[in-house]
């Protein structure tokens, strides 16, 4: 009588009969849960990713991000531990969902990392890429020495600061004001110590400078760094000098620092340019209020101080 000998197949195991071989070397496994759009993530780039870590038998993650209030975003080539992953990104697209299954070599090894992660484990990770910024020719440029960036032709110049801004607006997005305001400021300082070698050169650096101003100006607002954003808004209107943002910006900040009437003076400016804007109306209407209570302070201290004077000649 002939028996069958059926073997046991663990879950990773046939998880992994309907996955892909990444490498060719049964090192990585992939499978794609929700296909993304465009190229896939490039060498050097920086990436939004929500991902999940699991053990074979487990019910919940050993590591995950999606409980963050923000995704991470993530240097590929520098921020990954994980040899894996960082070799299952370069495969993805934007906006994808994928799962890997890495084996021990391609994760925590034969020594793994206790006491989470037991000696020779597989590992499953979902990975979502909700964006990515291809950096990499910002960190080329900021290998060269001082001479060549500075001789470097204005066009890859405002390339690099593009892509500074960007990250920049990416950090913001995530509410990181201080890595947002970093991005900005390096791009800034590249364009400031340019030497301008013609009119028309002067004026693309102003251009790409306007936009870098006002986004350091809220940046530092969000900082409570109410000084240095009013020195990021004059900046700003020194290159557009009717431009409302910097106006309102500047409205601001002269509101934080208890200047109501200068502050009341910029954000007219700026709702003379957008008689119709909610946040210029709403902030016109706060400083107004707040002048008010403030001037009446004033004479109620005058008239105090008026009337302490002239008590001793009634006695």
């Amino acid at each position: 009588m002939l028996q069958c000998l059926v073997l046991f197949q663990s879950p990773f195991d046939l998880l992994q009969q309907r996955m892909t071989d990444v490498l060719g070397d049964g090192g990585i496994f992939k499978e794609v849960l929700h296909p993304g759009e465009g190229p896939p993530v490039p060498q050097n780039a920086t990436v939004s990713v929500h991902y999940s870590g699991y053990l074979e038998y487990a019910d919940q993650p050993f590591e995950t991000t999606t409980n963050l209030l923000h995704p991470r975003l993530l240097k590929t080539g520098r921020e990954l531990t994980l040899w894996g992953l960082e070799l299952g990104l370069l495969t993805m697209k934007r906006g994808e969902l994928s799962r890997f299954l890495f084996q021990p070599e391609y994760a925590y090894g034969d020594l793994g990392c206790p006491p989470l992660i037991p000696a020779a484990a597989r590992v499953l990770y979902e990975v979502q890429i909700l964006d990515y910024l291809d950096s990499g020719q910002v960190d080329q440029f900021f290998a060269m020495s001082l001479e060549e960036q500075s001789s470097a032709p204005l066009p890859e110049v405002l390339q690099v600061t593009n892509t500074l801004r960007s990250l920049g607006n990416n950090y913001f997005s995530w509410k990181q004001h201080k890595r947002a305001k970093d991005s900005y400021k390096q791009a800034v300082m590249l364009l400031e110590n340019r030497e301008v070698q013609s009119k028309s050169e002067k004026e693309e650096i102003q251009t790409a400078l306007l936009p870098l101003y006002l986004n350091l100006s809220l940046a530092e607002l969000r900082l409570e760094s109410w000084n240095k954003a009013l020195k990021y808004a004059s900046k700003a209107l020194e290159v557009d000098s009717c431009n409302t943002k910097a106006l309102y910006r500047s409205g601001q900040a002269y509101l934080e620092l208890g200047d109501c009437k200068t502050a009341l003076r910029f954000l007219k400016a700026a709702q003379a340019k957008k008689p119709y804007d909610a946040d210029i109306n709403n902030l016109l209407q706060k400083v107004a209020i707040q002048c008010k209570d403030s001037l009446d302070k004033e004479k109620d201290f005058c008239s105090k101080m008026f009337r302490s004077r002239r008590s001793p000649d009634k006695m």
